[in-house]
């Protein structure tokens, strides 16, 4: 037995579909990215889209990119909205239960970009935990992730909180 076979286990399992059975105490910890997509919002282009990539930070936004926590660094940057919705069925179905909002830029020339990868991970916690957090976002990018989340599932958008709805109104 080798030196790394011998390393204890975090204690930190991701789970898919599967059944497990976890007893307690050390290594209990799971977490499920079952009900967690990941949806970019392209401002320039006014559009969103889904890439499961993000969950890995492979999505085609920023494949080749190398990132900078200074803003500064990429003055050249495209702006996108990285939105983590969360969904979770209730009494009357599914609905968009956690969506939390992450900015960063890109600039694909330059293959630069910035983004606060701290935030990324405590946002997708959040929204694993239920919490709508798109108050910083701008009214443009609230629109256009409205319409979005609107088109794709309109059951899932007409089951979900008032607080999302609220939070994604443009005046």
């Amino acid at each position: 037995m080798d030196s790394q076979d011998k390393k204890k286990s975090t204690g930190f399992t991701i789970l898919n579909n599967q059944k497990s059975e976890v007893h307690g105490g050390y290594g209990a910890g799971t977490l499920s990215f079952d009900n967690i997509s990941p949806v970019f919002v392209d401002i320039q282009a006014e559009e969103a889209f889904i890439d499961m990539g993000a969950l890995h930070a492979r999505s085609v936004v920023e494949k080749r990119i190398k990132f900078s926590t200074n803003e500064e660094d990429v003055p050249n940057g495209k702006p996108y909205w990285l939105i983590w919705v969360t969904v979770d069925r209730n009494e009357k179905g599914p609905y968009y239960a956690g969506v939390t909002a992450c900015y960063m830029t890109v600039d694909e020339e330059a293959r630069r970009g910035f983004k606060i990868l701290a935030d990324h991970v405590n946002k997708m916690d959040k929204s694993l935990k239920r919490k709508i957090i798109v108050e910083h976002m701008d009214d443009k990018s609230k629109a256009i992730l409205a319409k979005f989340l609107q088109e794709f599932r309109p059951e899932m958008w007409n089951n979900s909180s008032p607080e999302l709805h609220s939070g994604l109104s443009v005046e």
